[in-house]
C-alpha cells in the first residue's frame, strides 16, 4: 500500500545533518517526500516572515543524489532564502502546487533540530514555529528536536520520530480536512476530552506535536505537558572598536524547575518526550482549552498519546 506524502522543513537549514538523516530514513521507509527548507541556518527565528521580499527557491538535486536509496517513491528537495515560516507559507499557499503539482502532503514534519526545544524554547524555535505555521494552515504537523548539543547522531531521534509519524498516519486522512482553512473558524470540531475529538483537532491542525529526543534514549516514550525552563544572565557586554558597547544575547545559565511529567523531566530521565500544543492562542476562536490539552497529554501503556489508539 502506497504511503502518504510528507512535507519536510526545518530551521537548521537544508544542508543540516538532522534533516538529511530524517529524509534518508523516510525515503528508505517508502514515503514520498517534498522538502522546502531554509538555504541557511535559521535557528531561533521564531515565526519571523520576510514580508514583500523576493525569496529565491533552488532545486537541490545534489542532496537528492546523496540521500536517495529508494527510487520507487518521489524525493524532491528545494531550498528557500527565507525563514522556516517563509518555507511553510511558500509551500502550502501555492508554492508546492507550482513546484510539484503531483505531490499532495498529508502531514508536515519539521526537524530534526539540533538542540532542545523544551518549555519556553517553543516560543523562539524556528523548528517549532514551522510546525505551528503549517498547523495554522490546517495541516497536521510535528516538530522534532534532538535535545542535546553533546552529539549529532540523529539515528535514535529519527527512529523515535518515525514511530510517532507512523502512529499518526494510522488515523489521519490522506487529504487534510481543513487545509488552507476554507471555512475559517466555522470549521471547528467539537471540544471534548475524547480520543476521537483530540484526533480530529490534530487532523484539522488545531493541535500539533512537539517531540524532544534525549541525549541517550532509553527506548521509552512519554506524553507530557511543557515544563518550566528559565534562562538567566542572558546578556553579555562587549566593547567595540568605536568605543561603544555591544550586547550579545545568549544564556549564561539555564535552570529547570523539578516538575514531574513534563518535557524537561522526561528528557532528563532519558525518555522521548511528546508534547501536544495548541496551534492557536487560547482566546482565539480556534484555540484549544487547557483542560483538553492536559487530557491530550496523557499517555497510553507505551508512553504514546492515548488518543493514537483507535
Amino acid at each position: 500500500m502506497a504511503k502518504p506524502t510528507l512535507f519536510v522543513t526545518n530551521d537548521d537549514g537544508v544542508d543540516a545533518p538532522g534533516i538529511q538523516q530524517l529524509i534518508r530514513e523516510l525515503n528508505i521507509q517508502g514515503f514520498p517526500l517534498v522538502v522546502l527548507a531554509p538555504s541557511t541556518e535559521q535557528s531561533a527565528t521564531g515565526m519571523r516572515i520576510s514580508v514583500r521580499k523576493k525569496l529565491k527557491v533552488s532545486k537541490r538535486q545534489d542532496i537528492v543524489d546523496n540521500l536517495q536509496s529508494n527510487y520507487q517513491v518521489p524525493l524532491k528537495i528545494y531550498s528557500l532564502d527565507g525563514s522556516p515560516c517563509d518555507c511553510v507559507i511558500a509551500a502550502l499557499d501555492g508554492g508546492l502546487a507550482i513546484l510539484e503539482p503531483d505531490l499532495h502532503p498529508s502531514m508536515c514534519i519539521s526537524g530534526v533540530n539540533q538542540g532542545p526545544n523544551l518549555s519556553i524554547d517553543i516560543m523562539h524555535s524556528g523548528t517549532v514555529s514551522a510546525a505551528r505555521e503549517s498547523a495554522l494552515y490546517g495541516m497536521p504537523s510535528i516538530a522534532i528536536s534532538l535535545a542535546t548539543y553533546e552529539h549529532s547522531d540523529f539515528t535514535e531521534s529519527v527512529k523515535g520520530a518515525i514511530k510517532v509519524i507512523d502512529s499518526c498516519l494510522d488515523f489521519l486522512p490522506i487529504n487534510p480536512p481543513d487545509l488552507l482553512r476554507p471555512n475559517g473558524s466555522n470549521s471547528f470540531p467539537k471540544i471534548s476530552s475524547s480520543a476521537e475529538s483530540i484526533r480530529e483537532h490534530f487532523s484539522h491542525g488545531n493541535i500539533f506535536l512537539n517531540l524532544n529526543a534525549p541525549l541517550k534514549w532509553n527506548q521509552e516514550f512519554n506524553t507530557v505537558s511543557l515544563g518550566a525552563r528559565w534562562y538567566r544572565n542572558a546578556i553579555k557586554t562587549h566593547e567595540i572598536d568605536d568605543g561603544g558597547m555591544a550586547f550579545e544575547v545568549g544564556a549564561a545559565m539555564i535552570t529547570e524547575e523539578e516538575i514531574p511529567m513534563t518535557d524537561c523531566s522526561s528528557v532528563n530521565a532519558g525518555e522521548y518526550a511528546i508534547s501536544p500544543l495548541s496551534s492557536w492562542p487560547v482566546n482565539h476562536p480556534l484555540g484549544i482549552p487547557k483542560s483538553m490539552l492536559l487530557t491530550a497529554s496523557e499517555s497510553d501503556d507505551l508512553g504514546l498519546p492515548f488518543w493514537f489508539n483507535l
